[in-house]
Parts: structure tokens; sequence; C-alpha cells
């Protein structure tokens, strides 16, 4: 029987147009945005033996559940991340952890820099509740 240690489901450089910001003018401008989501899930292997995408991560609807939380206006970058964790968490319960980074690419900082973000590392607490 094969084990699996680790086992990690990703979406790499989704580029997003959102509106986040701390200025109220960012959140009514908008801007362009990079987000990178790892979620940790060691229940892989059926789908590496059964070949069916209901035995995994969907990564289809990991993207949805990112457009879903990148809609929604937020002051903070660390806000975003939190709640597109919390979504995944929500979706698929199972999940061990999961990596959000959230970039705000050219942010309005009087400096000429390629982005400014988050990232997070979240534990999917399954004895909490």
């Amino acid at each position: 029987m094969m084990q699996c240690t680790d086992s990690v489901v990703f979406l790499r450089d989704i580029r997003l147009y959102a509106f986040h910001g701390v200025m109220e003018q960012e959140r009514r401008v908008g801007g362009w945005f990079v987000v990178n989501v790892r979620v940790h899930y060691n229940n892989i292997v059926k789908a590496c033996e059964t070949d069916d995408v209901d035995d995994t991560l969907n990564y289809a609807v990991l993207l949805d559940i990112v457009r879903k939380e990148m809609r929604q206006p937020s002051c903070l970058l660390e806000h975003v991340a939190g709640r597109i964790g919390q979504s995944v968490f929500s979706r698929y319960p199972a999940v061990d952890a999961v990596d959000v980074s959230v970039v705000k690419e050219n942010p309005p900082m009087g400096s000429s820099l390629h982005g400014a973000g988050v990232e997070l590392h979240l534990i999917n607490d399954k004895s909490a509740g």
C-alpha cells in the first residue's frame, strides 16, 4: 500500500484585478494582485489510485474560492488572505493547512517596487468547534 507523508494542491500566480487597500482611493480605483495558494491535503492517495477528481481537491473550486474572496474589498491583505484560508477550510474540512500569499503589484508607496504583500501559513484546528 502506498503512503504519502505530505501532499499539496496548489494554484500559482493567479493575477486578478481587485479593490483592496487602506486608502479609499485604492478601494475605489483598484489594482492588480497576485495570489498563491498551497493546500496541504494528506488524503490525496485515493486520487492517485482512482484517477477521480472527486477523490482530491478540485483546483477549479480553489480558484473559485480565491476569485470570490478577492471580489470583496478589504483594507488589509491579511484579511483577504485569512478569508481565503477560512473558505478553503470550510469547503474542504479534511485539509490540514493552507499557505496563502496575496501581493499588491505596484503599491502606492512612493517608490518603485514589484509588489508588497502577506504570506500566511494557516493550520486547520480540527479539534475546535
